[in-house]
């Protein structure tokens, strides 16, 4: 097992009002579980700003935000794009308005540790005014987990 995990941090910005009809019926299709049961699987972030129950009040109340924990790129990609959330990437167009900027970014983190929603912005925005780096990076640029160098004697 790796000493560092993937942060992935997404943030999208409903097409419609949470409580709308169409936005309705991507709520009742999410399956929040399925991350939960997908392998690799480390941590999900809950709460204000990260569920459609209490959505953030600091920022813009129409954006949802996915923040996670994953012991690889490879086993995020599978959840991504080869389980039913692939349904939900390819067809997101529905229940969200397409971003002006990035809105995904990806990053290394110590295993064990959890990202904090203010840690998750601070990678994307110098992602959208930079490009990625090995701090912030999407699944074209990927950039390796790091390694732990030898202690210095």
């Amino acid at each position: 097992m790796s000493a560092f995990h993937l942060a992935p941090f997404n943030v999208a910005r409903f097409g419609a009002p949470i409580d709308a009809p169409d936005s309705q019926v991507f709520r009742q299709a999410l399956d929040r579980a399925l991350a939960v049961a997908s392998p690799g699987f480390d941590w999900r972030a809950t709460g204000i700003g990260f569920d459609f129950e209490s959505p953030a009040q600091d920022i813009d109340p129409m954006i949802l935000a996915d923040l996670s924990v994953w012991e690889s790129a490879e086993t995020l990609a599978a959840f991504s794009y080869r389980s039913h959330h692939g349904d939900f990437v390819k067809h997101r167009e529905r229940w969200f308005e397409a971003p002006s900027q990035a809105n995904l970014t990806r990053g290394w983190i110590p295993a064990g540790s959890l990202p904090r929603r203010t840690e998750a912005f601070a990678r994307l925005e110098p992602f959208n005014a930079d490009g990625p780096t090995d701090h912030a990076f999407d699944f074209h640029n990927r950039y390796p987990a790091p390694t732990l160098r030898d202690p210095v004697t």
